[in-house]
């Protein structure tokens, strides 16, 4: 938590993150990026424009980004020093990906 709260903090000191990130930052809660697209969609339908999306579940996405790339990011960023950059790698050499597939078959006239 230590860690999550200072690199927040030098996100936001260095004006970093985009103003759409929700979730995680202080006043910028998913429900806030609820509200704002069941708002902008609902003021597309009664102005009969037409209003669609895509949503992505990324909560483990995480696991899945190229680890140099992201410390690379980082230290681009002013994130890391050494220190941090040996603890952040030993995290990052933990991680494993899992993927599991549901497949569900329906049949044409059966009850």
């Amino acid at each position: 938590m230590v860690m999550q709260t200072r690199i927040l903090k030098h996100l936001t000191k260095y004006n970093i993150l985009s103003t759409e990130e929700h979730g995680f930052r202080i006043g910028l809660k998913t429900d806030n990026a609820i509200y704002k697209l069941t708002t902008e969609s609902l003021n597309a339908v009664n102005n009969k424009l037409l209003a669609g999306g895509t949503f992505c579940n990324l909560e483990k996405a995480f696991v899945c980004v190229d680890h140099d790339i992201l410390l690379s990011k980082l230290k681009f960023y002013g994130i890391l020093h050494f220190v941090i950059l040996i603890w952040i790698t030993d995290i990052l050499e933990q991680q494993y990906i899992m993927t599991a597939i549901t497949v569900i078959k329906f049949q044409a006239g059966a009850n």
